[in-house]
């Protein structure tokens, strides 16, 4: 609905919003010296807005802004949005240093190399933080910015599918049919990069009481056409750490050459500062490459990811493009060419400025926040499925009890929080375990022990108004 938009036909898009019978009355507009005496007293105000065709004439500044900022007022508050991962709040310096860099094409790197450099800086701070071999003065690891974790587990992909192809053809075999293991709770980012990239997908269902990917299986459904498998660190639905060390240990013992991609999307910035210990990263021999969101738990505006890859052998080199006709050589390794440079700085600003203690610290209160929240709902009667004391991403995944005999579900209690303007989704399992029910609130730096409480209060609310109503009522009121 909202990604790919059809476009009306003419006589719909005349229709527009206008009541039937409203077209016939004509009213007289202001005269032209009046469009501009105040914004609800113009013209503009007493039409609609352009929505199909561009206008014929311009619109002064002030009007425009104030008609778009009405309309955009409809939207929700992004504060109250629990369902989204992304950042909803930055400090004024590094907002004013970000709209500083608007007019900036980050691909140019002749004309900007100070944001290249600090692209380099980033890339290789998260490197080190993802432990990354760095004592041989010869080979290093590598990385680059993408506009999210999207792109770069598309990169990723793209790498791995490549360097099999190569190593097949070089062996004399067929390369045509590749494929990729990774759990069905996978974000669909993943089944977007294998379908786009015509690699077969090879899932480990989840169950009622697992809802990460099982290594033995995982490993198991390795064969000569696996290009990769995908562990998350940090899931979509309940915010688990998939067990990376045991399946780099399996494909170890059982001496099979299968490399492992990690999506950190949401877990790259918090299980360093949580659990430190938690080998998950490049300690782990088969682990090649790993992506994360910095427009996550990165703590940057919506607009920036990384990935980083351990050696320049795991990025085959024809997949890098040079380029010289933006006024200098350069390479180039992208799915997208232009992008804008302000979400690069402001990552380079959040690391500088917050540096190691400080993430630590906000990662340590989301960390506590989640488990206060978790236990709230417990007392409520609700099921926690997520993992708690810092052994999962900082969020809570819940359902209520079907053995308590409900006569309304998790939507009906999305539909009541709603009205109060909050943004809890409720939504099924992956798929094998889809008859689950549930719903999740993402603790992002924002979220706040006072509005924790908030939240919890609404929640029973919410309860208690669906408890006093039967169920055909429920159902009439979610429609």
């Amino acid at each position: 609905m909202v990604h790919l938009a059809s476009v009306p036909s003419d006589a719909a898009a005349r229709r527009g919003s206008v009541a039937e019978g409203m077209e016939k009355i004509q009213f007289n507009d202001p005269a032209e010296d009046e469009a501009v005496a105040s914004v609800y007293g113009s013209r503009f105000a007493a039409q609609d807005l352009p929505q199909h065709e561009m206008p014929e004439r311009e619109m002064p500044k002030e009007i425009a802004y104030r008609m778009i900022r009405d309309d955009l007022s409809l939207d929700g508050n992004p504060m109250l949005n629990l369902a989204s991962f992304v950042t909803t709040y930055m400090e004024d310096e590094v907002e004013k240093l970000m709209a500083e860099a608007l007019p900036k094409n980050f691909i140019d790197y002749e004309e900007y190399p100070q944001t290249a450099e600090i692209q380099n800086r980033c890339v290789s701070m998260i490197a080190r933080m993802f432990n990354a071999p760095t004592q041989s003065e010869h080979v290093s690891a590598m990385g680059t910015s993408t506009v999210g974790s999207s792109e770069a587990i598309m990169l990723g992909v793209l790498s791995m599918k490549r360097r099999w192809q190569n190593k097949r053809k070089a062996e004399g075999k067929d390369s045509s049919r590749p494929n990729i293991i990774m759990n069905a709770a996978v974000q669909v980012c993943w089944e977007k990069a294998a379908r786009y990239f015509e690699v077969e997908e090879r899932y480990s269902y989840c169950t009622e009481d697992r809802y990460v990917i099982d290594p033995e299986e995982a490993v198991n459904l390795v064969d000569e056409n696996t290009i990769g498998i995908c562990a998350i660190v940090g899931t979509t639905y309940t915010g688990e750490y998939e067990d990376v060390k045991a399946i780099n240990d399996l494909l170890v013992k059982k001496n099979i050459d299968c490399p492992i991609h990690v999506d950190a999307a949401s877990g790259g910035f918090v299980a360093p500062f949580i659990v430190p210990d938690l080998p998950w990263d490049f300690r782990l021999e088969k682990v090649v490459s790993i992506n994360v969101s910095g427009h996550k738990y990165g703590l940057v505006y919506p607009g920036v990811g990384w990935i980083v890859w351990r050696s320049p052998e795991f990025l085959p080199k024809e997949l890098v493009f040079n380029i010289n006709y933006l006024g200098a050589d350069q390479a180039s390794f992208t799915l997208n060419f232009s992008k804008g440079a302000s979400q690069v700085i402001g990552q380079y600003y959040q690391m500088i400025r917050l540096g190691k203690r400080g993430y630590r610290s906000i990662m340590m209160n989301l960390t506590r926040t989640a488990d206060y929240l978790a236990a709230n709902l417990k007392q409520l009667g609700f099921l926690i499925m997520s993992k708690g004391g810092g052994q999962g991403l900082p969020l809570v995944a819940f359902r209520l009890d079907r053995e308590k005999g409900y006569h309304y579900d998790e939507f009906a209690i999305a539909h009541q929080l709603r009205e109060r303007g909050w943004v809890v989704p409720a939504y099924t399992m992956a798929p094998h375990s889809e008859n689950l029910k549930m719903m999740r609130v993402v603790v992002r730096e924002d979220f706040s022990r006072a509005r924790c409480d908030t939240l919890v209060q609404d929640i029973k609310l919410a309860l208690q108004t669906l408890n006093a109503m039967d169920q055909k009522t429920v159902e009439v009121h979610q429609e």
